[in-house]
């Protein structure tokens, strides 16, 4: 069994507010592979990349925030006893990169939330300001274009399916085995029995790749293990929930399940309203896999984490075989065109995120400009990838923000007015509005969990 190697992420002026659970859980972006939250533990597991590393390594890694270290995260790296000093700053880098705690993003946090506060607006415990990310910038880029004009089950599984394509291209040398954790195999069934059944393990997309704008998205079969409550609250709040990921956390007493849904159209142009898909965010799923390895149950790949492929891993793709073997249909082109200009030069991925810096309104067209010239990225793209990078003046709309605006404000939104309408209420928290966008998504959305 491996121990593995402890660092430890002092937390400076976010430890006053910081709490890992509502970082971590609040945005749909933790839910997608190679991320694994565990709610009992409050712990979250992926690999990272070694980035001074010539080979790229992949190391899974576990980030804790220790009651009895508040004022610091811990990051335990499996598969290692030693890691030089630029490979420990690489690790720790990538974590305050997920969880937005450069003094930038602290300072964004403390101005939201006395904005709000001088509002009159009260505290909303689920949402504190930070808005979940990616290690990297490149993949949030790609999980931005995995976002559009799809199911939530389906843009879920393209993210898992590109995970597991880039364990089968390294081979499994890089990585560590989730029975290397540690925990004996009682205490592992112990912490799954008190953990919801993992269900409905495979996500199968159902578009037809090229008609993907075009097909009406039909409702798929309610899973009957689900309760008339359960029904009843997917119907009013699913697709919110998908978005802001922390109900699910925040409303656990009520249901251990949520069904989610989610369309989201580039261009919002075709906003679709979307069924329950019955499939389930399974809570514990960490957990349940380690069971099975220790059990015998699976083989051995399926104990082991691939990592979100790198540019240089996709760069040499043929682009029939990513489109088939990731299910990404017209998408597999846009992300490999994306993925051979970084490779090439043509898009510098470090020279974007030092133009961020400050987040200024004219930093944020220069990079709009660019980010528009890439294929594949629409104005719901841009404002996503530029969220994710720290502008948060712009909303992103969709289909979503419809459904919000006209249950909640009354406004009779669509395609043409929605940019507008956002534009109208939140305006008032500039430079904040998605932030605050952000924090009514999650009131109204527990809101509609409770009644």
């Amino acid at each position: 069994m491996c121990d593995g190697l402890e660092l430890v992420l002092p937390l400076g002026e976010a430890a006053e507010t910081f709490q890992l659970e509502k970082a971590v859980c609040s945005h749909g972006l933790f839910m997608m592979a190679p991320n694994q939250w565990d709610p009992l533990s409050k712990t979250l597991l992926r690999p990272l990349r070694l980035l001074h590393s010539q080979t790229q390594t992949s190391l899974l890694v576990r980030v804790s925030q220790p009651q009895c270290d508040p004022h610091s995260l811990h990051v335990r790296v499996y598969g290692t006893h030693s890691l030089s000093t630029p490979h420990r700053q690489s690790l720790l880098a990538q974590v305050s990169r997920m969880l937005r705690l450069s003094e930038t993003e602290e300072r964004a946090v403390r101005e939201f939330r006395k904005m709000c506060i001088n509002g009159g607006e009260e505290e909303d415990r689920s949402f504190v300001g930070r808005v979940f990310r990616s290690p990297t910038l490149f993949e949030d880029m790609v999980k931005c274009i995995l976002l559009c004009n799809c199911q939530w089950s389906r843009t879920i599984s393209m993210a898992r399916a590109l995970c597991e394509l880039q364990l089968e291209l390294q081979g499994r040398s890089s990585y560590v085995p989730f029975t290397e954790i540690g925990g004996s195999v009682n205490e592992v069934r112990n912490t799954r029995s008190k953990s919801p059944q993992a269900e409905n393990e495979d996500f199968v997309p159902k578009t037809p790749v090229g008609k993907e704008t075009k097909t009406k998205h039909k409702a798929s079969k309610v899973s009957t293990n689900l309760t008339k409550l359960a029904e009843t609250e997917a119907e009013l709040g699913a697709n919110a929930y998908l978005r802001t990921g922390s109900v699910q956390t925040t409303a656990k007493n009520l249901r251990s399940n949520v069904l989610p849904t989610n369309v989201e159209d580039d261009s919002c142009q075709n906003c679709k309203s979307c069924q329950a898909t019955g499939e389930l965010y399974k809570t514990g799923s960490c957990m349940h896999t380690v069971l099975q390895c220790f059990e015998g149950k699976k083989s051995d790949a399926y104990g082991m984490v691939g990592n979100f492929p790198s540019p240089g891993e996709l760069a040499n793709l043929d682009e029939s075989f990513l489109r088939t073997r990731c299910n990404l249909g017209y998408r597999a082109g846009r992300i490999l065109k994306l993925a051979q200009s970084i490779v090439e030069g043509r898009i510098q991925l470090t020279q974007l995120e030092e133009v961020c810096q400050g987040a200024s309104l004219s930093n944020y067209n220069k990079l709009a400009d660019q980010l528009k010239g890439i294929d594949g990225f629409g104005p719901f793209t841009c404002a996503n990838v530029l969220m994710c990078m720290g502008f948060y003046h712009v909303i992103p709309t969709d289909s979503e923000t419809i459904r919000h605006l006209r249950q909640v404000y009354a406004r009779k939104s669509n395609s043409q007015t929605v940019q507008r309408d956002v534009e109208y209420i939140y305006g008032k928290y500039a430079p904040f509005q998605f932030l605050a966008y952000w924090y009514m998504i999650h009131t109204t959305t527990l809101i509609s969990y409770l009644l």
